[in-house]
C-alpha cells in the first residue's frame, strides 16, 4: 500500500510537538494517547493494526495487535482523517516525556528502520510497524534489553520519539559500544548486540551498568542523551544521590578489595 504524503512540522526544542497537515481524506496513524489536539475536521478511529494491510483478515489484525502487546504497546492504535470536504486540517502528537522527536522519511531506507519497543511516534498511514526480533543470544537473556524491538518499512514520512538530545551516527564497517537504553534506532545493516560492561568491579561500582549494547557494521544509528529509564532514576526521591553513593564510597571501599 502506497502511503499519504502527509506535510508536518516540529514545534519546541526540548519537550517537541509534532503537527501533522492533513489534506481531505488523508490519515496519519499513532500511538494511543499520544494526540494533543486537532482541528475540526479530523475524525479520528481506534483500531486494531497500523492500516498498511487493509484486506488483512481477523486472524491477521489480531495477531499483528498481540506483536505490540509483546513489545509493552497498546493492543490498538488510533488512525487521524481530515473528513472535510475543503482544505487541510491539522493534528498534534507528543510523546509522555521530554526529548526529541526523529523525521524520517522511508523512501530513503528501503529497508526499514530497526526501532526502540517504545519509540515509535506516529506514521502517515501505508507505514507498517511490525516486531522484529534480535537474534543474538545475549540480547534475549539480560533483561529483554534490545531483545524485543519494532521495524518500520514503507514509502511515507515516519516519527520517532527519543529523550533527551539526539546523535545520530553513520557507522562504516565500524564498532560502537554504548549503554543499552540509549539506542534509539539502527538500520537492518547494523548488527546489534549486548556483551559484558568491563571487568567485575566496573560492572557493580562504574555507574554505567551490567551491561553495553554493541553496533557493528555499516549504516546510520540514531542515539539519545537521556533515556526514560535514567530520567527515572532522576526523579526518584534520593535516585540520583543514592547511585552516586554507592559508586563512591562503597566503590572505593570494595574496589579496594578487589584489587588486592
Amino acid at each position: 500500500m502506497q502511503s499519504h504524503d502527509v506535510d508536518y512540522k516540529i514545534l519546541g526544542n526540548d519537550i517537541q510537538v509534532l503537527e501533522v497537515e492533513l489534506d481531505p481524506n488523508e490519515t496519519v496513524v499513532a500511538e494511543a494517547g499520544a494526540m494533543v489536539y486537532m482541528s475540526e475536521a479530523i475524525a479520528f478511529e481506534t483500531k486494531m493494526g497500523d492500516g498498511s494491510e487493509p484486506n488483512q483478515s481477523i486472524m491477521g489484525k489480531l495477531f499483528s495487535a498481540g506483536t505490540r502487546l509483546i513489545t509493552g504497546e497498546s493492543l490498538f492504535m488510533t488512525h487521524f482523517t481530515n473528513r472535510g470536504s475543503y482544505g487541510k486540517a491539522h493534528v498534534a502528537f507528543s510523546a509522555p516525556y521530554p526529548g526529541t522527536i526523529i523525521p524520517l522519511d522511508l523512501r530513503s531506507l528501503p529497508q526499514g528502520l530497526i526501532v526502540q519497543k517504545d519509540g515509535f511516534l506516529a506514521a502517515a498511514k501505508g507505514t507498517k510497524i511490525s516486531l522484529h526480533f534480535n537474534q543474538k543470544l545475549g540480547a534475549g537473556l539480560f533483561a529483554g534489553e534490545g531483545f524485543i524491538l519494532q521495524k518500520i518499512t514503507g514509502d511515507g514520512k515516519a516519527f520517532v520519539h527519543a529523550g533527551g538530545t539526539i546523535i545520530e551516527k553513520r557507522l562504516n564497517n565500524e564498532l560502537l559500544r554504548v549503554d543499552t537504553g540509549c539506542v534509539v534506532a539502527f538500520e537492518p545493516g547494523i548488527d546489534f548486540s549486548i556483551a559484558r560492561a568491563g571487568g567485575l568491579k566496573s560492572m557493580i561500582f562504574g555507574g554505567e551498568g551490567l551491561l553495553l549494547a554493541t553496533l557493528q557494521g555499516t549504516g546510520r544509528v540514531w542515539l539519545q542523551s537521556m533515556p526514560v529509564k535514567k530520567l527515572i532514576q532522576a526523579l526518584a526521591p534520593n535516585g540520583g544521590n543514592a547511585q552516586k553513593e554507592s559508586g563512591g564510597i562503597l566503590g572505593r571501599m570494595v574496589g579496594g578489595i578487589l584489587d588486592e
